[in-house]
Formats: structure tokens, C-alpha cells, sequence
């Protein structure tokens, strides 16, 4: 039987391994923003090319027709038992063999182990847009049900006030699709209302609520009294000296008298009711959101990470279709925007990501500045567990190695990379060097090789690289190898040297060693970023 996972946990690796090891129906919300270029044009989505280059390393086979994407929906076109067979073998007729049906097939297998995953009271929210959303729509159609569609919502995340509208509008909104596992779907209706905002009220509203009392808010008065007089009901009663058919039971009226919220204006006026602006829920919510803008560069929230959301954004979503304590999913967590909006709503959540560097984003700038410790499965903790991601997931063990060294980010190519797993720049030019490129090459499982360590140094040399480090599992290097990296010299920066090639290994990270590089520039913002230790 599936074990269920920690709540309050990241998982590196792909989201599909993940969760397919967690009992069904385990899960009360699941939110996703799925990789996905948006920047890519239609032509080469649908071309059987090279496809588009990805935002992270394990993502670029996800955008492109390839063997692996052939495998995969040969696989699901065999699967009869499944629920995502008939759209993709529907799209595949459609469309052809092409990068959107790699995507879709792709996307198709996880959003049914969601499904899964889902409790009958669940909800799921596919964040999108435009250039995918109606075969997304499709896929979750046939996974989940046409008849458990929900909304279609758009977030408008941009205005554009200006702009070359010779060829069109602007593209300035994302698609989120929202699909229930059943009719019996959680539903915060409280969740979907929008608070008044006392300084930016409408004409219509000022009207309405023209009255100001002694502590300065606004009010106006209502009637209490019924629609129609019935002199024999047991709603009919004397207030105030007034005897009328009123709306409420005499108990509640006393009640509402008691609290002050029925006055008379006048002796022998009819009582009305006081009702206060900022009592009242505000306007309902509806699908189109025009009210959270998206994250600009000067703002507090920016991580510099390409595709983060807004928190409110996240807040309001897991508020409309959960409870505090309810588990909340997020399988592409990117930089944890979800995880963090559901932790301050007291909900549980677990947090999946492919990028190493996701997990240590999370981690470091979100949770720890907010004093919450989350357990990471999949990350090696110490040089054992290195080795055991080495020896059964090789790819993902150099994509890690290559991130434990701030301001690398892993090669876009998973195979045939040309002797480069990662790269990074240089926040200054070194004064020796006519290039600010920093270029790393990982050996697993392998171990060290002589042969492939001169393969690596050809490298830095043919990309005209300013540094390389070549980077192994357990402390190694022969005598040559070093004699040979010395024998590339030195890059100078100001008044300090660095080697301008060196073997650094997994071992020297576990004991807080870094690689002796000068400062990089953050890949996401350009800024320096602070070496780690350990």
C-alpha cells in the first residue's frame, strides 16, 4: 500500500515519479503552472525540428518531438485502461507529431495521476495560457469529466497602455482552468467576495452609503419592514410605537435593537436598520481578475525567478477551495509562491520541482526568512545519498552537482552537450581574459577520467570560456590532471587570482569547500550572488 508523503515537504525529481508512490485520494487542492514557453512560435511547436530551447535543463525534451515523446505516446496510445488514451490519440490525429503534442502527452500522464491524487471533495486549478490552454482544456475534459469544468478564469497580469497594435492586441492575461474531482467539491463561498476599498469607491456606491457617523464610517438605512402587510402573522408586531409586518422573528429584533442597529429618526417614523459599508462582503468575484497585477521588477516579492506569480494571486485561489489544515498540492513549485500562500493560510502542502534550483530558492528565500524548516526528499543530503542519485539518475545528478556552485544554472541539452553540463557569468570581466564565461563539466558515477577531464579542457578552450571547473563525485584527480589544469594559468580580477581551471568535487561541497571563482552574477537576476558553504 502507498505510503502518504510528509506534509510540509519539497521533492525533487519529476512530478510523475512523485506521485505515483502517494495513496489516491490523498489530496484536497492541487494548483499547477506547468513549464511551458509561451514565448514560442506556432511554427515551431508544430514543426518536428529541434523544438524550442527550455527555461531549465529538465524541461527541454518536454517542447519538442523527439524519441522520447514518440515512446511516451506510443505508450498512452497501448493504455487502454486510462483516461488520457482517446484525447491524446484525438490530438495526435489533429495535429500530427509534433512539439505541442509532446507537451500534451506530457502533460496528459500527470494530470491523470492528479486525478488519482485528488479526494472526491477536491479541486484542481491549471495555470496557462493562451498559446495551449484549449488543448490543455481538452486533456482535462476527457481526465476529469466536461461535467466537472468549473470556470475558466483569466488573469489579466498586465496593462498594456501603450504598444504596436498594427498586428494585433496585446497578449497580457493567463489562462487558469478550474475542474472539481466530483459534484461534491469544497466551496468557500466567504473566499469570493472582494473587501470594499475605502479610498477607491465608485459614485454609485458614495450614493448609497452617504451617511457618516461620529467615528467616521459610512452607513446607510434600510428598510426592516416586509414586503407585504399581514396583520394575522406572527411577524407583525409593535416597534418603537410603530406596529408593522417586519421581516424578522420579534426575538431577533430585540436583538438587533440591543446592539444599536435599529434607529427612528423621528417619533411615529418607521425603524430602519444601519447598515455599515465596511460590514458588508463587497462585490462578488467573477472569472475575469483585473484586480492582481503581476510581479514587476521593483517589487518586494521579486526573486528574479522568470515565472513566479503573485502571492495574492496563490492566496486566492487556495482560500476558495480549501479549509485550514487541508493538503494542498503544487507538482511545478518553481519558487514556491503556492507552498508559502498556503503555510500562512494554515493549510499543509507539498511541493514538487524538476530544478535543483527550485528546491534551494524555496528553501533559502522563502521559507527560511519566514522561520519554517521543510523537509527535501530526493536532494542528497550528504555524500552517501550523492552517490545513490549518481548511480540511478545520472542526469539529474549532474543537473544537482552543477547547481551546488551559485550562478551556474545546467546546460539547456540533457545529451550531446558538447563537454558542458552548466555555465554561468562572471559579475566583472577579469582583467586577464577577454570573456566572463564560467563553464562546468560533471563526472558521476563513473569516476574520475583522465581522457575526459582533457576532453573538458578542449572545451574551455573552444568556447573561449574565462574559468571551468570540472566537477566530480568523490575527492579525485590524478597528478597530471591537476599539473594540467595549472598549466592553464590564472584569471585576474582587481587584486585577486583565481585558476582559471580546477577539479572540485561533490565530497568538498558536503565538507563546506567552495570552488575558488570570483563573484558570479545571479542567472535569474544578473545581481552578485553570496557563495554557500556547504
Amino acid at each position: 500500500m502507498a505510503s502518504a508523503p510528509s506534509p510540509n515537504s519539497l521533492f525533487y525529481g519529476d512530478c510523475l515519479d512523485w506521485m505515483r508512490q502517494w495513496p489516491h485520494e490523498s489530496v484536497d487542492l492541487i494548483y499547477l503552472d506547468p513549464p511551458f514557453n509561451s514565448n514560442a512560435n506556432y511554427n515551431i511547436l508544430f514543426g518536428k525540428g529541434n523544438g524550442v530551447s527550455a527555461q531549465m535543463r529538465g524541461f527541454t525534451d518536454t517542447w519538442k518531438w523527439n524519441e522520447a515523446a514518440a515512446e511516451r505516446v506510443g505508450r498512452i496510445e497501448k493504455s487502454e485502461a486510462t483516461r488520457v488514451q482517446k484525447p491524446v490519440k484525438a490530438l495526435k490525429a489533429l495535429i500530427g507529431e509534433c512539439g505541442m503534442l509532446a507537451y500534451l502527452s506530457y502533460m496528459g500522464e500527470r494530470l491523470e495521476v492528479m486525478r488519482n491524487l485528488l479526494k472526491p471533495t477536491g479541486s484542481i486549478y491549471l495555470h496557462c495560457d493562451p498559446t495551449a490552454s484549449h488543448y490543455l482544456k481538452t486533456l482535462m475534459d476527457s481526465i476529469f469529466g466536461g461535467e466537472h469544468f468549473r470556470n475558466e478564469i483569466i488573469w489579466q497580469r498586465a496593462v498594456t497602455r501603450k504598444g504596436n497594435l498594427t498586428r494585433g492586441l496585446a497578449a497580457d492575461h493567463d489562462v487558469i482552468l478550474r475542474y472539481s474531482k466530483s459534484d461534491e467539491f469544497l466551496w468557500n463561498i466567504e473566499a469570493v467576495t472582494q473587501p470594499y476599498d475605502m479610498n477607491d469607491l465608485d459614485e454609485k456606491t458614495l450614493s448609497q452609503y452617504s451617511k457618516i457617523d461620529s467615528d467616521g464610517r459610512r452607513y446607510q438605512l434600510t428598510s426592516i419592514t416586509a414586503p407585504r402587510k399581514n396583520p394575522s402573522s406572527n411577524l407583525t408586531y409593535e416597534v418603537m410605537g410603530v406596529r408593522r409586518t417586519w421581516r424578522w422573528t420579534q426575538e431577533r429584533m430585540e436583538r438587533e435593537i440591543d446592539s444599536g442597529k435599529i434607529v427612528q429618526t423621528s417619533p411615529g417614523n418607521v425603524p430602519r436598520q444601519i447598515r455599515y459599508l465596511d460590514e458588508q462582503k463587497g462585490k462578488s468575484l467573477n472569472s475575469v481578475w483585473t484586480d492582481i497585477p503581476n510581479i514587476h521588477a521593483h517589487s518586494k516579492e521579486n526573486l528574479g525567478y522568470d515565472t513566479q506569480k503573485p502571492l495574492k494571486l496563490l492566496e486566492r485561489i487556495i482560500a476558495m477551495s480549501s479549509n485550514e489544515d487541508d493538503l494542498v498540492l503544487d507538482p511545478f513549485c518553481g519558487c514556491g509562491t503556492a507552498v508559502v500562500a498556503a503555510h500562512k493560510l494554515g493549510r499543509r502542502w507539498l511541493g514538487i520541482d524538476i530544478a535543483a534550483t527550485a528546491i534551494d530558492i524555496i528553501q533559502s528565500q522563502r521559507l527560511r526568512p519566514l522561520d519554517i524548516e521543510a523537509e527535501s526528499h530526493g536532494i542528497p543530503q550528504d555524500l552517501a545519498s550523492a552517490r545513490k542519485l549518481a548511480r540511478e539518475k545520472a542526469l539529474d545528478f549532474e543537473a544537482w552537482a552543477v547547481t551546488r556552485i551559485d550562478g551556474l544554472v545546467p546546460n539547456e541539452r540533457q545529451v550531446g552537450d558538447s563537454g558542458i553540463d552548466g555555465r554561468g557569468r562572471m559579475l566583472a570581466r577579469p582583467d586577464t581574459h577577454d570573456s566572463d564565461l564560467v563553464l562546468a563539466q560533471v563526472t558521476g558515477a563513473q569516476g574520475f577520467s583522465l581522457g575526459k577531464f582533457r576532453d573538458f579542457l578542449h572545451v574551455v578552450e573552444r568556447e573561449n570560456a574565462a574559468a571551468g571547473v570540472y566537477v566530480t563525485l568523490d575527492r579525485r584527480g590524478t597528478d597530471a590532471a591537476l599539473a594540467e589544469a595549472r598549466g592553464k594559468g590564472e584569471i585576474v580580477v582587481g587584486a585577486s587570482r583565481y585558476p582559471r581551471v580546477q577539479v572540485w568535487s561533490i565530497a568538498d561541497y558536503f565538507d563546506g569547500r567552495i570552488p575558488q571563482l570570483p563573484t558570479l552574477a545571479d542567472p535569474y537576476t544578473g545581481k552578485a550572488v553570496q557563495p554557500r558553504l556547504g
